[in-house]
Order: structure tokens, then C-alpha cells, then sequence
């Protein structure tokens, strides 16, 4: 198994690369490109991704994805605001997949948060402090507040420096009324995250993102400071100022770009960023900002990684795990039943991997899924399974899940009862293939473990499915405690959709009573 992977981030302003190879220390970067795209603009909700973005968007990925491919990566690469915003996102991303190679998952504001954390978390030594997290993209800005592993809080606000320039200061024009504006503006928008995060506190402000690295380096080269590496360099709030006033005192994005230590590139959006980074020291009282060259590629990086090694860069499966037990606490009856009929799902998904040959990614889905298949009885019992799909889809609860990971689980708790999935169905076609097919199997096995607890007392205590040679028929024995009649009459008549997924016959052993 290769120890280099690749990571990329898609955000609205410009995507990034990271291809690195794991150490026991954490990992050696090979290559590190970014090129800036401009996928997402306006001030409301980016609603279409434009024919010129997609295509530098597809360019720029199938450029990196050769380099990850040429280094023997595999390749993470993960979509923010502009394409989780976008009505015609899978135009995207299926071009993305067919031109490039490349497999773009898009993630929640709040996953975006956890990952940009742990990002930071190895970048700097602050994992024993309570930190307030700012990360300031093209399209949104990620605020968390955290000690360790452990999230207090995060949120995603729709606002960036993209969009504050498209508000107010389109073309990078700058004037002393429409400074005024943003600012009122700003305080004003920015309440509802202030009020929620400010009362929990933080004892080091920690800032992310070119824009914040940016300001952080015309801050060090307005005091004479060479700039070799800009992790770890603080950002008072007097120096910002001294930034800002520099900033407005040149009021085209063409005498911006003489300013010491900006990038040209960025010379129009600048201002945006660094008045949205003013109002963030003004709402939660930041005297200073200690800047992280890691984000949220670096995030990803490790999070994959762990997530299918093993490695201790986090906690993945206790992240996850958690967030799916907070939703499942929507609907408090019966944890019992619901926590064993996902154990005996989960013991034949074991069971049967000589045939499906899926890993520990899909069994997590799994155990997803069997915990929250009953979050819909809180709205109604009627069609309470696509209540489910609809609770799960729409909390922004599940951390640790990219957007289709969350659609998988979703898809299977919808498919846990009545019909099974079927191309008519618009949510179920719209997936790729693969994920139909997981879709399927991890539903077919939910639906025989559950009706091994039919009755919902647990009389089913144990199952073992033995799978013949020729992977053409899966025996499958139960251990009991009371008479369990019902509930192999109700597995034999709920075990169609797992039989034509494995395309196995299912037989079921009647074991006499313990």
C-alpha cells in the first residue's frame, strides 16, 4: 500500500494541491501547486457555476491530478461554497471525474471547519489551549472554537473575500462610502455567529487562508521583517489597522499591487478580506492572530489518511461515531433495538465481505445508517423512512462525512423498509454506480437485521453467515434465546434486496431455542 497520497482542495478563489508522503512525524510535502480559478462570484448565494470556471476548474484539476498520478498518489480532493452552492454542481464534478480523473467529493461549512481545524492542530502548538479557529476563503469563512480534538462549536457563514468584493467593491474599486457600508454591513451579518461563539471563550486566536497570510505578510514587511515562512508569524490588531489604512489609501487593485508582501493576484479582493478580518478582531475582542500555513488541504490530508490507516493524526471513527449519535438522540425509543439490529447487520456485512469485498469505509456507513434508520418516527410513523432521508440529508449534525457520504447514509436508512431502491427514484438514479451498488447492499443487510429483531427484545442474540465456495449461496444461522419464528419468517421475506445485491441465494438455519 502506497504511503503517498494527495490532497485537493476546490475552493471558490483557487484550488490547491498537496501531495505528501506519511512519516511517524506527520508527513514530507513532494509537491505543493495552487492555482487560482475563480469558480464562485456575487455577494448572495453563487447559484451557477459559469462555463469559463468550470473549464479552469477542470484544467487545473486534470493538471494536478496528473501530478498526484505521476508521484503514485491517491488522490482526496474535496469541493467548499462555490460548488456546494451551485444548482449545476455535478455538471462540475462529472466533468471533473470524466476529464480529470478526478472523484470530488463536496463538503458542509461545519465539515469544512473540523477539517481546516485539524489542519491547524498540526501546524501549530496550541492542541492544549482553547482556540478560536478563522479561516477566511473566496466564498465562505469557517469560524470554530475548540481545545484539542474536542469542538466546542463551529460555523460557516456565507461571506468571503470574493463575495464582499462582488458587494461592494466590484472591480477592486475602492471608496470611502462603500468602506463605510461594508462595515456597517459587516457588524451587522456577523451577530449571529458572534453571539453563538463569543460566550464560549478562547485563549489563542489562530487565523487560516491566503487572504489572513496575506495581511500577515504586508504586516511583517511594513516592519522591515523578511518573510521566509509565514507559519506561526502573529497578526496584532494594531498592525492590521496599519494594514487596512494602507489597503484604502490605494483605491484601484492596480496601485494595490505595489504594495510589499501582497500578491497581484490577490490586489482586488484584499480590501474584502481584510475588512471582514477587522470586524472578526472587533466582534470577538482578538488583541492578536497567530497564522497557520496549514488548512484545509493539510485537513484533508490526514483525515483521509487516518480514516483508512489507522494513523493517530485525529479521531475519525470517534468524530463520526459521536455526530451520529447526537442526531440519533432525535428519537430516544428503542436504542436498544436500534443498537442490536446494526450489531447483526453489521456481524453479516462481515460475513459476506468474501462476496461484496467492501472495507471498513462502507461498514461505517453501515453502522451510520442502522443508527439513525428511526430518526424520522420524530416527525410521523407514516413513510417514517423517508423522513429519515430527509432528516439525515438536511443536518448539518454528521461531522466527519463528506455531502456524499452523508447522501449514502441517508439513502440507506431511506431503504431500510417498503421498496426497495429503483432507477424511478430521482435521489437513487442521480448516484454514481458504485454507490448504488453500495447503497443496495448496506440497505439489504440493515433490512435483514432488523427483522432478526422483529420483536424488539433481542431474542435473536447472535448470526453467522457462512458463504460457499462458488460465493453462490450465504447460510445464515442465529443463535436464540426464545422462540424466534417471527423474526426468521421476517428476515426470509426481507432478505430479497441483499440476495439480488450479492447475487447469492440467502437461506436461513432454524436454530432451536437456547
Amino acid at each position: 500500500m502506497s504511503d503517498v497520497h494527495a490532497a485537493i482542495d476546490i475552493g471558490t478563489n483557487s484550488i490547491h494541491l498537496l501531495v505528501a508522503r506519511v512519516t511517524p512525524e506527520g508527513f514530507d510535502v513532494i509537491a505543493s501547486e495552487k492555482e487560482t480559478v475563480r469558480l464562485g462570484s456575487g455577494l448572495g448565494r453563487m447559484r451557477r457555476l459559469s462555463t469559463d470556471a468550470i473549464d479552469r476548474g477542470v484544467a487545473a484539476l486534470t493538471r494536478m491530478g496528473q501530478l498526484a498520478v505521476a508521484a503514485g498518489a491517491d488522490i482526496s480532493a474535496v469541493a467548499t461554497s462555490a460548488v456546494r452552492e451551485a444548482d449545476n454542481a455535478d455538471d462540475f464534478i462529472d466533468r471533473v471525474r470524466a476529464e480529470a480523473g478526478v472523484e470530488v467529493d463536496v463538503i458542509s461549512g461545519r465539515e469544512e471547519a473540523r477539517l481546516i481545524h485539524l489542519g491547524v492542530l498540526q501546524a501549530l502548538p496550541v492542541f492544549d489551549h482553547k482556540l478560536l479557529m478563522i479561516d477566511i476563503g473566496g466564498g465562505s469563512t469557517e469560524l470554530l472554537v475548540g481545545r484539542g480534538y474536542d469542538v466546542a462549536d463551529a460555523r460557516s457563514i456565507r461571506l468571503g473575500a470574493i463575495r464582499l468584493t462582488d458587494g461592494f467593491f466590484p472591480g477592486g474599486a475602492v471608496t470611502a462610502d462603500a468602506v463605510a457600508e461594508a462595515r456597517t454591513w459587516l457588524r451587522n451579518y456577523l451577530v449571529p455567529a458572534r453571539r453563538a461563539l463569543q460566550p464560549l471563550g478562547h485563549e489563542v486566536a489562530v487565523g487560516s487562508s491566503g487572504t489572513i497570510e496575506t495581511l500577515a505578510t504586508i504586516a511583517l514587511r511594513a516592519a522591515g521583517e523578511s518573510v521566509t515562512s509565514i507559519g506561526g508569524a502573529v497578526l496584532t490588531r494594531a498592525a492590521l489597522a496599519d494594514v487596512v489604512a494602507t489597503l484604502l489609501a490605494a483605491p484601484t487593485a492596480e496601485e494595490r499591487s505595489s504594495i510589499r508582501g501582497l500578491d497581484p493576484g490577490r490586489a482586488d479582493t484584499i480590501v474584502g478580506g481584510a475588512l471582514l478580518l477587522e470586524a472578526l478582531f472587533e466582534g470577538f475582542a482578538i488583541d492578536q492572530l497567530t497564522v497557520s500555513e496549514y488548512a484545509l488541504r493539510e485537513g484533508v490530508f490526514l483525515d483521509r489518511y487516518r480514516s483508512e490507516h489507522g494513523m493517530s493524526f485525529g479521531r475519525l471513527h470517534d468524530i463520526r461515531l459521536a455526530s451520529v449519535e447526537r442526531l440519533a438522540g432525535l428519537f430516544r425509543e428503542d436504542r436498544d433495538h436500534v443498537a442490536h439490529s446494526t450489531d447483526l447487520a453489521l456481524q453479516l456485512f462481515d460475513d459476506t465481505r468474501p462476496i461484496h469485498g467492501r472495507g471498513a469505509t462502507e461498514r461505517n456507513y453501515l453502522e451510520a445508517a442502522g443508527w439513525l434508520h428511526n430518526v424520522g418516527l420524530f416527525i410521523s410513523h407514516a413513510a417514517h423512512h423517508k423522513h429519515s432521508y430527509y432528516v439525515i440529508r438536511n443536518s448539518d449534525q454528521l461531522v466527519g462525512f463528506t455531502d456524499r457520504e452523508v447522501e449514502i447514509i441517508a439513502q440507506v436508512a431511506r431503504y431500510h423498509r417498503k421498496s426497495p431502491p429503483k432507477e424511478t427514484h430521482e435521489n437513487f438514479r442521480r448516484l454514481r454506480p458504485d454507490d448504488q451498488y453500495i447503497v443496495c447492499l448496506l440497505a439489504g443487510l440493515l433490512r435483514i437485521g432488523i427483522a432478526l429483531d422483529r420483536s424488539h427484545d433481542g431474542r435473536v442474540t447472535d448470526v453467522e453467515a457462512q458463504v460457499d465456495d462458488n460465493a453462490a449461496e450465504v447460510d445464515i444461522q442465529v443463535t436464540t434465546r426464545a422462540d424466534a419464528s417471527l423474526e426468521l419468517f421476517t428476515a426470509r421475506s426481507r432478505c430479497h434486496l441483499a440476495a439480488d445485491t450479492l447475487a447469492a441465494e440467502i437461506r436461513f438455519a432454524d436454530v432451536p431455542e437456547l
